[in-house]
């Protein structure tokens, strides 16, 4: 098949990434000996159309230093392509965002798979100002009832979507390596956040309160909060804000892949995802694969941590209950069998599976 797939964050980009580009990336990684696959991507500064790594890349859009510009860029352009290019590919997969407002299905006959990997909702007014939030709110809603064919991560995200054809979803999970499975299971010395820099999506206001407290009953261990993204300057604002003592414990490492990404994971004590919405976080699937158990809130997309028995859940957006959690995780003789257990439920959702299962949903919408 030729594949195009609209990827608005891609490897690399000036204003970080997150589990879409992570899931594009472990999925194609099986696929492109196979198939004819082109990453449309929106353009950053520094941004350069590639062959990288046995995918095509291209790069569309604004190359401003303002998201928000560079999203509307891209959705413009993006479907530009789409119309003067469609015809060339078998199937074209369009990454959902509402802050994405394209609709390329009206300008090309090619099928589209429409891949929903989140819900926001009412939190937007949380994040944006009333006008731009309704918009967003409003998008999120009416665009997707426009697709017939759609991919979705989990059922708790497709079912707060009100309109969508739902004979023709598939539910493709997010996964892990298989190689980590391997790797033998050690306890560690610190706490681990690892993610993109979202303050409030992902929680980090409530991890550095609880963190402030957890520091005056255990003061040897640290926190590393690895990640990036657009609110990295004002979370080291919020860090400035902490006794120094307590900052002295916060270690920041920034982006991490690889090697470095390995050891952050191996040699951690536990891992925390404290977020106010998710979808199937990449990091907490990577960090049972490790065997180490996790902290997370009690959202709704986080169900499997209580089925699998991999950690304890905290009152989402309540830092005390996030404080007792951590508490008893750190005074916990059960992390090794959290871990344990954890890594024997998500060894299931290895990507080579998963490559699988997507492949075979491409054929049945094109053929």
């Amino acid at each position: 098949m030729k594949i195009l797939h609209l990827l608005y964050e891609s490897d690399g980009d000036y204003f970080g990434t997150g589990g879409v580009c992570t899931r594009a990336y472990e999925i194609y990684n099986y696929l492109k000996n196979n198939h004819d696959i082109t990453l449309l991507c929106r353009k950053y500064p520094g941004a350069l159309d590639s062959f990288k790594n046995g995918l095509r890349h291209f790069f569309v859009g604004n190359k401003s230093k303002s998201f928000l510009k560079s999203l509307l860029s891209y959705a413009y352009c993006s479907t530009s392509f789409v119309r003067e290019n469609g015809k060339d590919f078998d199937i074209i997969i369009k990454e959902f965002s509402p802050a994405v407002p394209s609709l390329p299905k009206l300008v090309t006959k090619t099928p589209i798979v429409l891949q929903i990997q989140g819900y926001t909702g009412r939190k937007y007014f949380r994040k944006y100002n009333p006008l731009y939030a309704i918009s967003l709110v409003s998008f999120e809603q009416i665009i997707p009832s426009s697709y017939n064919y759609y991919i979705s991560i989990n059922k708790t995200i497709i079912n707060k979507f009100r309109f969508l054809r739902k004979k023709y979803i598939e539910i493709i999970p997010n996964g892990i390596s298989k190689n980590i499975l391997s790797i033998p299971i050690e306890d560690g010395e610190y706490i681990l956040f690892i993610g993109r820099i979202d303050i409030y999506g992902k929680g980090l206001d409530l991890l550095l309160k609880a963190f402030e407290k957890f520091n005056s009953v255990f003061p040897d261990i640290k926190l590393i909060i690895a990640g990036n993204g657009r609110d990295f300057s004002d979370f080291k604002k919020l860090l400035m804000n902490l006794p120094s003592k307590v900052r002295n414990k916060i270690e920041l490492p920034g982006w991490v892949t690889g090697e470095v990404k390995h050891e952050i994971f191996k040699k951690a004590l536990f891992v925390i995802a404290p977020s106010r919405y998710e979808v199937q976080s990449i990091s907490v699937l990577e960090a049972m694969a490790y065997g180490k158990p996790v902290i997370t809130s009690d959202i709704q997309e986080f169900y499997f941590i209580k089925e699998s028995g991999a950690g304890i859940q905290f009152k989402t957006g309540d830092y005390k209950s996030l404080f007792n959690s951590m508490k008893q995780m750190a005074e916990s003789i059960k992390r090794f069998d959290m871990g344990k257990k954890g890594q024997k439920w998500v060894s299931q959702y290895t990507w080579d599976k998963i490559a699988i299962q997507y492949e075979n949903y491409l054929k049945k919408v094109c053929y």
